[in-house]
This record gives C-alpha cells, structure tokens and sequence, in this order.
C-alpha cells in the first residue's frame, strides 16, 4: 500500500490540479512498481508561503531577492 505525500505552497491550486496530481502520481507508481492504484494513498497539503524556506529565507523573501 504505496503513500505517497506532496507538499505544495498555498497559491491557489486548483480541485482539478490536485485530482491531475493524485492521479498521475497512482499512474506512475502502477506503471513503475506495478502498485494498485485503489491501494495507493496520496494526501496533498498546502503549507503556507511564510511556512516554507528557501535558501535560508522564507519563501517571500527568498522570491523578493530573486527578482531584485
């Protein structure tokens, strides 16, 4: 029984990306490790941009030094 866990910021992904996203990713596991799909458990969670780094820096401020 695979798990599989993706970790996104929280910008707005859509309902249909997360279901693109569940389904690719059982599509792969099949196709790699012949794992059923209705056995594969993917959980998406959204973190918050001020609760992910980057570079030593919150990813606002990681983006703010990029483009500056």
């Amino acid at each position: 029984m695979p798990y599989v866990n993706i970790k996104v910021t929280r910008e707005g992904v859509t309902p249909g990306q997360k279901a693109e996203l569940i389904a690719g990713v059982s599509d792969l596991l099949q196709r790699v490790l012949n794992k059923d799909p209705s056995l594969t458990h993917v959980v998406i969670d959204e973190v918050n941009l001020e609760n992910w780094g980057v570079g030593g820096l919150p990813v606002p401020q990681y983006r703010q030094r990029r483009t500056t």
